[in-house]
């Protein structure tokens, strides 16, 4: 049998999942910000992994996140037509908060002596206005870059999205003259139209690719040189993962890899138990991510944004909210009790990591409330100073004139409507009901605090899944190799919009089997297709599902019925009678599928704690049963209050709530009502 090894590199651990056979082995060890890859290889000699062995190794970071957060990326230049020089600073009129009345726009990672123009011109349909001045770039523009040392170029010349050849040529000829300079141009990230966010997303994936590109490449030196031999794939924001080759032509897909891979491992487990419909929540140590799933199929955006600037690229539709372990409990100039968005990270981390944290954070919350034992962290491999958590909420409790246990109690309850909020965000304002979905939450906090958030929705069915903490690590295994290309096509729903989707669907299709063969990925594809389609005179548009395998048959009709079903969802309403629809663009979407899911199972404990242990609620301390959860067997059911206590997470199941390990090694978890 052959190994496979997912590692996640997150904000304060980094996660190791190996697969041999019917053998696995799964760690978390800190991680090493500076230098990401040594905490990777620290997993991997930890968990006693020879990378020799290894046939398939799958890799998330938040290297091109933190790379941009930062601002630790290439010196980039940005190009673009005559006129069109200040785009970047213009950006939008919106402000994301309208009473700030210091608000500024979001910060670019370039300043405008980085931004030049090159004469050419093409229109929206493709036609060529202006020739491109090929002297001009070639004795104006290249001096001035090479002038300028940079690192990186972004190339976003106007229309592009409709007619490449500008931006190519203008890439050659920097190329040629700069080979040390990585080009990104617009027509190679994000093919649509809006200036704006197409320029945006091409500068950014410009500035991380030179940091992407070093890192893989020491990642990749350090496994040679440990005579690895096997596949090495790196995870997208779009729930899949790619060839690391792939990945230096266009690194901004990976900048939300570690949720994405979450979402990915959650779903995958979830199957193997017949839950489709779903609402995960990844609850880490710096925020809380929350995803919606339909039918077994996680909901996609064609944008998202990092520190304020769009990123047009697909991603998986996550709200973030500052409500993870590590997330600070404060006061407010008010005098009101505050949790997040500011966090203690890994360094210093939470008071009781005994890393020279004095901050009270969630996880010292859950130490005081004592749902958190503080030496069974980590399978005991990790002691916390329960007194440091104490007095970290000494002054807060002062402050309220609350015992130490109710403010950070109080604390946890603050923790769960931040998360029934971003819950809110991805059901209910979405057009769904989250009473119709299964709560599943991970990540080292999310269980601890799954039934009060369940609670709060009205959600009747928790499930949650072996190894919770290092989820998203197993969902790097669980990924298909997946590549989505977004296109604007505009053209209005007549006739001829099915034709047009035939067309352009046939072309992508050629594409992409290409390319799957030239990275080496044979086998079986599958393709799904998203119509953008809005009223005539709308703003924005919204995704409607095509069946590829009823392509050939599609109709005008069946485009027009399945919108006004997408309308209705979101607006309650199916729009004007008569009114003109148009399709902006298509999303296209092709998957090679993994053949066999590797089976995830909770990892051997040799640590035992006492038969029982209190914990504090809102109505006292409560006596609640300990329980390993390697010791829970099949079909044994657990009634609350109890605590299932794992390597990388503690499930709570509070009073009047019941636990199940099913056959699928997943723990369902309902309201006791008997």
């Amino acid at each position: 049998m052959s190994m496979r090894v997912g590692i996640e590199v997150g904000g304060t651990f980094t996660d190791l999942v190996a697969v041999d056979g019917n053998r696995i082995e799964v760690i978390k060890v800190p991680s090493t910000p500076a230098n990401p890859e040594i905490g990777a290889f620290n997993s991997l000699s930890g968990a006693g992994v020879n990378p020799i062995a290894i046939d398939d190794l799958v890799h998330g970071s938040t290297i091109a996140t933190n790379a941009i957060l930062e601002r630790k990326g290439a010196k980039v230049g940005f190009v673009t037509t005559a006129g069109f020089r200040d785009i970047l600073f213009l950006q939008r009129h919106d402000r994301h908060n309208i009473y700030d009345v210091k608000y500024a726009k979001p910060a670019l990672p370039l300043r405008r002596r980085d931004c030049f123009e090159v004469e050419e011109r093409v229109d929206a349909a493709g036609r060529i206005v202006v020739p491109l001045d090929e002297a001009a770039v070639s004795g104006l523009l290249v001096p001035r870059l090479a002038q300028g040392g940079y690192g990186a170029v972004a190339i976003c010349l106007l229309s592009a999205y409709s007619a490449p050849g500008h931006e190519a040529r203008v890439k050659a000829l920097i190329e040629a003259a700069l080979p040390n300079v990585r080009v990104a141009c617009s027509h190679e990230v994000v093919r649509e139209f809006r200036e704006f966010e197409r320029a945006a997303t091409t500068v950014l994936s410009a500035y991380v690719q030179p940091v992407i590109d070093r890192y893989l490449s020491r990642f990749e030196e350090t496994l040679a040189s440990a005579d690895f031999d096997g596949d090495f794939s790196v995870m997208q924001s779009n729930g899949g993962r790619l060839p690391a080759a792939a990945m230096r032509r266009n690194s901004i897909t990976a900048l939300f890899s570690g949720p994405a891979a979450g979402v990915v491992g959650a779903v995958r487990q979830a199957e193997r138990s017949g839950r489709l419909n779903l609402i995960t929540f990844d609850m880490g140590g710096t925020s809380t991510d929350v995803s919606l799933v339909i039918n077994g199929t996680p909901s996609v955006a064609p944008e998202t944004q990092i520190d304020g600037l769009p990123v047009r690229t697909p991603v998986l539709d996550i709200v973030s909210v500052g409500a993870g372990g590590g997330s600070l409990v404060w006061i407010d100039d008010g005098g009101m009790l505050r949790v997040g968005p500011r966090s203690a990270g890994a360094s210093p981390g939470p008071a009781c990591y005994r890393r020279g944290g004095l901050a009270p954070t969630v996880t010292d919350a859950h130490v005081v409330r004592g749902t958190i034992r503080g030496d069974a962290f980590l399978g005991g491999t990790m002691q916390l100073d329960v007194d440091a958590a104490h007095r970290s909420f000494e002054a807060i409790a002062k402050q309220l004139n609350l015992s130490v246990k109710d403010a950070a109690a109080a604390a946890i309850r603050l923790a769960v409507a931040n998360i029934v909020r971003a819950v809110q965000v991805v059901s209910t304002e979405r057009g769904r009901d989250p009473r119709d979905y299964v709560l599943l939450p991970f990540g080292g906090a999310g269980p601890l605090i799954a039934a009060e958030v369940a609670e709060e929705l009205g959600v009747q069915e928790i499930l949650v899944p072996p190894n919770p903490g290092l989820i998203s690590a197993f969902g790097l295994l669980a990924a298909d190799y997946v590549r989505i290309t977004s296109v604007t096509r505009r053209c209005p729903l007549d006739k001829d919009a099915a034709s047009i989707l035939r067309q352009e669907f046939a072309r992508f299709r050629a594409e992409a089997e290409r390319e799957f063969i030239a990275l080496g990925l044979h086998g079986a594809l599958s393709f799904d297709i998203t119509a953008e389609m809005r009223f005539v005179g709308q703003a924005f548009e919204i995704p409607v599902e095509v069946d590829a395998d009823r392509l050939a048959a599609l109709k005008e009709a069946d485009l027009a019925a399945e919108f006004s079903t997408a309308h209705r969802r979101i607006y309650f309403h199916g729009g004007e009678p008569g009114r003109k629809v148009e399709i902006v663009g298509v999303r296209f979407g092709v998957r090679r599928r993994l053949e066999k899911l590797p089976e995830f199972r909770e990892r051997p404990s040799q640590l035992r704690g006492p038969a029982a242990v209190e914990v504090w609620t809102p109505s006292g301390p409560v006596k609640t049963k300990l329980i390993a959860a390697a010791d829970l067997a099949s079909h044994e059911v657990v009634k609350g209050a109890a605590m299932i206590e794992g390597y990388s997470s503690t499930l709570w199941v509070p009073p009047n709530w019941r636990a199940e390990r099913d056959q699928s090694g997943n723990i369902l978890m309902g309201r006791d009502h008997r």
